[in-house]
């Protein structure tokens, strides 16, 4: 059965309120990877509470709506569903602590075809409980796989990725994930079993619990910071990215980048297997 666009366009996603600790901030902290190195002032400033801050992209985990795309009244195959992109704007720096709501809602879909899958776009806004400050803002594209063919929705192509640089990267930092990352990683609140249990991964055709997409987003981030934002996460205003395979617990990724002027592009390999995991990075500094 087709997807409904009007309805899916116009569906209820109640607002997420939420308390966010330190402790939440440094375990975020951990399960992209920080820490490697126990020493590193870099790394102390995200998982030592003596001048607390958040790792930029802690940001898609905040006031999360949660897997609604399952509801049986949105009418999508989510067995079928893939994250295909996520891109991420810091008006200002992340808190480490207080209340936070997040408001969502579905901005768009593209239908690709009936053999081909539909694209749909989110939005979540986080902002200051207390004050009503806008603190980010989370756009993300669904790949529905098993929803194409509907009624409905624009003719025009969706929006294109951001295109690399043809020359030779400016530099790349190397950047190792533990075998228990996604272990960790998913206390941030993706309870996903794919991330953990062996027999549901292999049921979805992986030899083994494959990382969290979003935790690779947050390892790319935290080699942002290290590299063009010289250790100061308060300089990444953005990073768009396009997921484009799986990392395994324990793998290395290596984050290569070009910088021209504020902008950089970006993407991500895993260097065991020479696979590009992230690509079309964008990314904005201060």
């Amino acid at each position: 059965m087709a997807i409904n666009y009007e309805h899916l366009l116009n569906y209820n996603l109640p607002d997420i309120e939420v308390e966010l600790t330190e402790r939440d901030s440094m375990l975020y902290a951990l399960g992209v990877g920080v820490g490697t190195d126990p020493t590193d002032p870099v790394a102390l400033q995200f998982a030592y509470e003596d001048g607390l801050a958040a790792m930029p992209s802690m940001a898609v985990v905040l006031a999360h709506p949660g897997f609604w795309v399952k509801n049986p009244d949105t009418g999508i195959d989510w067995v079928k569903v893939l994250h295909g992109e996520q891109m991420m704007e810091i008006h200002r720096p992340l808190p480490t602590s207080g209340q936070l709501i997040g408001r969502s809602r579905v901005t768009e879909i593209y239908d690709k075809g009936a053999a081909k899958g539909a694209l749909m776009y989110q939005e979540r806004v986080v902002s200051d409980a207390r004050t009503g400050e806008n603190i980010c803002t989370l756009t993300a594209s669904t790949f529905c796989r098993g929803d194409g063919g509907f009624e409905g929705g624009p003719t025009t192509p969706s929006p294109k990725p951001h295109a690399l640089p043809e020359r030779e990267p400016d530099g790349h930092l190397d950047l190792p994930t533990l075998p228990q990352a996604a272990l960790i990683y998913r206390l941030s609140g993706d309870y996903n079993p794919l991330h953990a249990d062996p027999a549901v991964a292999k049921a979805a055709g992986f030899k083994a619990p494959i990382l969290h997409g979003l935790c690779t987003f947050g390892v790319a981030c935290h080699a942002l910071v290290r590299t063009v934002c010289d250790g100061d996460p308060s300089r990444l205003r953005r990073q768009d990215v396009r997921f484009s395979s799986p990392v395994y617990p324990g793998e290395t990724i290596r984050t290569e980048y070009w910088q021209d002027g504020k902008t950089v592009s970006y993407r991500a390999t895993v260097l065991e297997r020479d696979v590009m995991v992230l690509n079309n990075g964008y990314a904005e500094v201060a």
